[in-house]
């Protein structure tokens, strides 16, 4: 619980963030349409309330103490999240808003971004701010609605649709399957792996799967995302055990081919996953509703209390 007498006043916090961000009152105060006594004014309060000298005057100017460059960047951004804390409560009651989305970047190159023409096209009043993360996160911590992940969190609070499996084939270049001669499984043993850091059993489990064992001398590159994985694979670096939905346009042109051997499980999937106090924010519904129809209503989805 936070002490109520150490909360400044909304205004008195916007005066003293305007008069930081543009140095001086006269500015803030043509900012804010009001005069250059009143945000004095709001600044003298709040320095008292606080205890602490904010600005110093030095030559008819303001200049901002250690202590005012420590509230201006703090009251900047918790501003910045009242506002968009307000935009997003006014947006659960329909009719567009702002979804903050962290997505798999080569899933997201792949194969969201191609079809979000589709999602804008129905909700012209959605924006969507796109980031990219590989590993999981805090969902909250970071001020993220949602996030596709390869994998269930499996947190408290969070709500997950698994809406694709994953299916890992090995692909190669031709030229590279021409000169090794990769025409059994038990031929890649003699290729160099190329492996996306998340996914480090992957391989071990294709080769069980084949009825082979794994040689643990065997060269590997490592890369953290699976289309630096693609483009090593295309420049003839190694195999590749890729989710097939990531490499559909190189088996159709040709630039990849498909290796000897059963598709490998590892596990994975495509997953969107939000907060439960997220459920029924509109912008997050109609992408929630969207990608599901989209992935043709696959999968399922869990609950984590």
């Amino acid at each position: 619980m936070f002490s109520r007498r150490l909360i400044p006043s909304t205004a008195a916090l916007i005066a003293f963030e305007a008069a930081a961000r543009l140095g001086g009152f006269r500015a803030a105060a043509l900012e804010l349409n009001q005069t250059q006594g009143a945000i004095s004014r709001q600044v003298a309060q709040l320095e008292g309330q606080l205890g602490v000298v904010l600005f110093e005057r030095v030559r008819q100017r303001v200049v901002l103490t250690p202590a005012g460059r420590f509230l201006a960047e703090q009251a900047r951004d918790a501003l910045g999240r009242i506002a968009q804390a307000a935009a997003q409560t006014i947006a659960f009651a329909g009719g567009g808003g702002t979804l903050d989305l962290a997505i798999l970047p080569t899933f997201g190159a792949r194969w969201l971004i191609p079809r979000m023409g589709g999602f804008f096209t129905r909700h012209r009043d959605i924006s969507v701010n796109f980031s990219t993360r590989v590993r999981p996160f805090n969902l909250r911590a970071e001020g993220i609605d949602a996030a596709i992940m390869s994998v269930d969190p499996g947190s408290t609070g969070l709500i997950c649709h698994r809406f694709f499996g994953e299916e890992l084939v090995p692909v190669a270049a031709p030229a590279l399957v021409a000169r090794l001669g990769l025409h059994q499984p038990a031929d890649l043993a003699r290729a160099t792996l190329l492996q996306q850091e998340t996914r480090p059993t992957a391989w071990g489990h294709w080769f069980a799967a084949q009825g082979l064992a794994a040689d643990p001398h065997q060269p590997v590159l490592v890369f953290e995302q699976f289309l630096l994985v693609i483009r090593a694979a295309v420049a003839g670096l190694g195999c590749a055990l890729v989710p097939g939905i990531l490499v559909a346009d190189e088996l159709a042109d040709g630039s990849l081919c498909r290796l000897p051997g059963l598709a490998g499980q590892d596990g994975g999937g495509y997953h969107l996953v939000y907060p439960a106090e997220k459920e029924r924010y509109a912008p997050l519904v109609a992408f929630r509703d969207w990608l599901l129809a989209e992935a043709g209503g696959n999968g399922n989805t869990s609950v984590t209390d």
